[in-house]
């Protein structure tokens, strides 16, 4: 019996690592074809070899997606090696904390360039594509998953820049859901709390303290990316009927 995302290509950024790569992996038991996107080509590549091991198909792709043309020939590379578009996991993202007084606005552009330019620019690419794969006989549906944080949710003292990049991710999915969903592309936004990633260590070593002395109790056993990857992958395998708007994950052990 065929997977359920076999004949299906997707697209993950930030792919070199945490729930990029496992989401990789995860998609690719299910049948699809992988395309890892990420700045870490060394990475990539093994990720790669990682898939095939086990029987899974992927590609590399090494893009910085805050550059537009890179953004751009990341997802026409894809279409051109494979034919067709179905899925598009935007992934990839920065969390850089701090009092808004004392941070250098340098990483407030970087998160910008990262959580918000970066989507924006691999969503506005992979639209047509995606458009063009959801009319076809394969699934009758095509699907972005945006990856948000609870921090898309609720707002914190030390989180502001961060928070509002994720307020925007969220608010921009459900506007793009609303266009495009009666032309069955679905558009959803997965919003983790936390997930033991790279994205503490992002940080100055002082932010990483500051963060391990009020939060480290609370969350005793964070999510594990493998979590995340099952979440999205089960938003994706949906039948086309049903879409999965939006999906909150969080660690039991976290209020």
């Amino acid at each position: 019996m065929a997977l359920k995302l076999t004949g299906t290509v997707a697209i993950v950024t930030g792919a070199s690592s945490g729930i990029g790569e496992a989401t990789a992996k995860e998609l690719a038991t299910h049948g699809a074809t992988v395309a890892v996107v990420a700045r870490r080509k060394d990475r990539l590549d093994t990720l790669v070899t990682e898939i095939e091991t086990v029987g899974g198909a992927a590609f590399a792709v090494a893009a910085d997606i805050t550059d537009r043309a890179q953004a751009e020939q990341a997802i026409q590379s894809v279409v051109e090696r494979f034919g067709r578009l179905d899925i598009l996991i935007n992934n990839a993202g920065l969390m850089l904390l701090g009092h808004v007084v004392d941070t250098d606005v340098e990483e407030w552009e970087q998160m910008i360039a990262v959580n918000q330019n970066g989507l924006l620019y691999m969503t506005k690419a992979a639209l047509p594509h995606l458009l063009t794969s959801a009319k076809d006989d394969l699934r009758g549906v095509a699907d972005i998953v945006n990856i948000s944080s609870i921090a898309g949710r609720q707002a914190w003292a030390n989180f502001a820049a961060y928070n509002m990049t994720k307020f925007g991710v969220n608010g921009f999915t459900e506007a793009l859901r609303q266009e495009v969903t009666k032309l069955q592309v679905r558009v959803g936004v997965l919003e983790p709390g936390a997930v033991a990633t790279e994205l503490v260590s992002q940080n100055s070593q002082k932010v990483q303290d500051d963060l391990a002395a009020s939060d480290g109790a609370a969350i005793p056993v964070p999510l594990q990316p493998v979590d995340i990857a099952e979440s999205i992958a089960f938003m994706v395998t949906r039948p086309a009927r049903s879409s999965m708007a939006e999906l909150w994950a969080m660690p039991t052990s976290q209020a």
